[in-house]
């Protein structure tokens, strides 16, 4: 493949926490309702061409595993919903992206959209891996980070994580 297309396309809301280790997005393709396997097909082109070698979804259902696979990355499935407290699976996920990273894996921690309760998570295991001192500074450093607030429902994802590591 040639010309601008060949790189392919970064997904929606694409953001580095970590730069060169831990992102989030978008589910790539888009959210269920609105999925376009061509756009999942350049925006997963991209995440190859930018090292990434891990995606991890929170995502209850296994879509699109396959096409992950097909380029190389490894996966992993956290069904974290909205209306459970879940904490088990909370220390499964955090220790995954931290077991991950430390492994020099590039991941990419997408649900079906960049929502409130995903930021929440990312803030949650800025405390829990100790990179962020409190509740406030995590907050603070993920609002700017993805330059939004993060309503009471990802503020609420707080009240429920797991000890720390």
């Amino acid at each position: 493949m040639r010309g601008k297309w060949a790189a392919g396309i970064e997904p929606r809301n694409f953001t580095w926490i970590f730069q060169g280790q831990l992102a989030a997005a978008d589910r790539p393709g888009g959210a269920t309702r609105v999925h376009r396997q061509v756009r999942r097909e350049e925006e997963l082109r991209w995440l190859k061409n930018q090292k990434f070698t891990r995606v991890i979804s929170l995502f209850a259902l296994p879509l699109s595993h396959r096409a992950y696979e097909d380029h190389g990355m490894t996966t992993a499935i956290y069904p974290i919903t909205n209306d459970t407290d879940q904490p088990e699976l909370i220390t499964a996920l955090f220790s995954d992206i931290r077991d991950s990273v430390t492994r020099g894996e590039v991941v990419l921690l997408h649900a079906d959209e960049v929502s409130d309760r995903l930021l929440g998570l990312v803030a949650g295991y800025l405390i829990w891996s100790g990179r962020a001192p409190s509740d406030a500074i995590a907050l603070a450093a993920i609002e700017r980070l993805f330059r939004r607030s993060i309503s009471i429902e990802g503020r609420n994802v707080l009240k429920s994580l797991p000890e720390r590591s």
